[in-house]
Order: C-alpha cells, then sequence, then structure tokens
C-alpha cells in the first residue's frame, strides 16, 4: 500500500454507480475496488442503510473500504469502526415526523398502481424512506413500477406536493433508486459525508453517482465546490473513468 496517494479519496454512490439497482456487486467491480484502494482512498455513500448496503457490497464492506457513510454518511464508518449516528426524532422532533408520516400514508392510499406491496415507508436513522409500490416487490414489479414512474412522474408529482405541504419545516426530499424517495432534515443530504472527511484533510475529493440532476439524491454532493464530481449512467462507466483516471 506504500503507492497510496492518501490526500485523494474517492467516494461511490452505491445503486448504479457501483451495483445494477439494488443488486449484488459484481466480482470485477469487486476485485476493481481492491484494485483501486491500492492508489487512493476509497469510500461509499449510501442514501440506503447499512443492511442493504452489505447486502450489495457484502458483509465485509467496512472492512474493505476506508470509509462507508450508510443513509448519506448518518451512520459513519472509517477504517471497519462507527465514527457516529445520527437520530432524525431528535433532529426533526415527533409532531413533524408524525405528520409527514399521516400525510404520506394518506396519500399513498389514493394512488391506484399496478400492483402495491409492503413497506412503504421505512423508518431509519437519519431519514425516511417512501415507496409507493411499498419495499418487499419482488425485481420483477420493482423494474414495473420504474418504467410507469418514467411515464407518469409518481414520485415526483408526490415531492412536489410534499414541498408544498412541507414548506418551511426544514425537510429536503430526494429522489433515488427504481422505487422510492427520501426525507430528511436540511442539509442531511449526502454533503454530511463531506463534513466528517473534512478532518481528514484530503485535496482531492471525487464523488461518482448517477442521480446528480436536480432532485436526485446524487445532486447536492456532485455539485459541491468540494468534491470533483463524475456523472455515471452504470457501473461499467465507473470503471472506464477510474481506469482513465488512476490506471492511465
Amino acid at each position: 500500500m506504500s503507492d497510496v496517494d492518501s490526500a485523494t479519496l474517492c467516494l461511490f454512490d452505491v445503486d448504479g454507480t457501483l451495483t445494477a439497482a439494488r443488486q449484488r456487486v459484481t466480482p470485477h467491480m469487486a476485485e476493481f475496488l481492491e484494485k483501486l484502494r491500492t492508489r487512493v482512498r476509497v469510500g461509499v455513500v449510501g442514501g440506503s442503510d447499512l443492511r442493504k448496503i452489505k447486502e450489495q457490497l457484502g458483509d465485509d464492506v467496512i472492512q474493505k473500504m476506508d470509509y462507508v457513510f450508510a443513509e448519506n454518511g448518518l451512520e459513519a464508518y472509517k477504517n471497519g469502526q462507527l465514527l457516529s449516528v445520527q437520530s432524525i426524532q431528535n433532529q426533526m422532533g415527533e409532531e413533524v415526523l408524525q405528520d409527514l408520516i399521516n400525510f404520506c400514508l394518506n396519500y399513498m392510499a389514493k394512488i391506484k398502481l399496478p400492483k402495491k406491496r409492503g413497506t412503504f415507508i421505512e423508518f431509519r436513522n437519519g431519514m425516511l424512506n417512501i415507496s409507493p409500490i411499498g419495499r418487499s416487490c419482488t425485481q420483477e414489479e420493482r423494474k414495473e413500477f420504474y418504467e410507469l414512474d418514467q411515464k407518469e412522474k409518481i414520485r415526483e408529482k408526490f415531492v412536489a406536493v410534499l414541498k408544498e405541504e412541507f414548506r418551511g419545516r426544514g425537510l429536503t426530499f430526494s429522489i433515488g433508486g427504481q422505487i422510492s424517495f427520501d426525507v430528511f432534515p436540511d442539509g442531511w443530504d449526502k454533503r454530511f459525508s463531506l463534513g466528517i472527511v473534512a478532518k481528514d484533510d484530503y485535496s482531492t475529493i471525487h464523488f461518482f453517482g448517477d442521480k446528480t440532476k436536480p432532485g436526485g439524491n446524487d445532486y447536492e454532493i456532485y455539485c459541491d465546490p468540494r468534491t470533483v464530481g463524475h456523472e455515471v449512467s452504470c457501473p461499467e462507466d465507473t470503471l472506464q473513468i477510474c481506469q482513465q483516471l488512476f490506471f492511465t
């Protein structure tokens, strides 16, 4: 590891960047990330909780990365050790939290979809994850919803209504993945992780993500002046850009 450029950090989104949506990392990508760690520091910053990141990147992900930021960095690990955990209920307060949950359940009760499954609201440390179809849908049902959502903008319309309803309540709404969107206190987007790595004094931080347009959950960190942002559309793009940057 003596050739590692310890002044450079690469941060990666998970879904659509290191893996196909909600799928396991390929052996090829896993091998490449290991190789990349011989050149630079490597971290992942996912919107999902740690359990889902482990499902996709392996149970030993916190040992295999320099940093793992679950839930945008609200649960943060460095060198295999837990650094910090935030709590959404402490930040938002029970009243706003319940108003939000009740409003979302009420709104989703009125949406007619080809299919609905279970777990429409997932309560995480640092955010609520809202899914109109329900997170327990199959891969096939997920794909079907995503294609419908592309046409009918189901999540986009839902978020627009919430922004209006909860204006001035200190909440951010962010669409990521294929079937859901996240709600969290202002400032608790993926840039939260940058505040944590600031103490480690990197001269360059590269960020790779696929949801980099306004409203996407990679947008803020991608545009942040502290990062060099790279927009990708699939894991193959990620490999190609990293290959050019660090191995040519």
